[in-house]
């Protein structure tokens, strides 16, 4: 694909990532494995992109994290809080609603336009 075509897709899976990110944390986990999953789930990102995404939303109070020092390396696993679930259904609802006004935009061309 072309640069100008790239630059499109990358800005059309920004807020999707979020999303992902709220809808996988209901169940906790940590950066690392949320990577694998959302890669695994078509949502590829980077650590890079991934890591301060999580801290803003923690920030911002849509997930929340704890250590788990059981293991020989600790981990920081992250939630979905209630606020975060609440935003992930009104974002789920939208991208839903998205979905169904770009697929009829279609549906209003003369035929020999189709």
């Amino acid at each position: 694909m072309n640069e100008v075509i790239d630059t499109h897709l990358q800005e059309l899976r920004r807020g999707t990532v979020v999303l992902a990110c709220l809808q996988l944390l209901r169940t906790p986990g940590y950066g690392y494995g949320l990577l694998e999953e959302l890669a695994r789930r078509g949502f590829a990102t980077d650590a890079n992109t991934l890591y301060p995404l999580l801290r803003r939303l923690e920030k911002q109070e849509y997930l929340t994290s704890e250590w788990n020092t059981d293991e020989a390396r600790p981990r920081k696993f992250y939630r979905t809080s209630a606020a975060g679930a609440a935003l992930a259904d009104v974002l789920t609802a939208e991208w839903a609603a998205l979905t169904a006004s770009i697929a009829d935009l279609g549906t209003d061309l003369p035929e020999e336009e189709h």
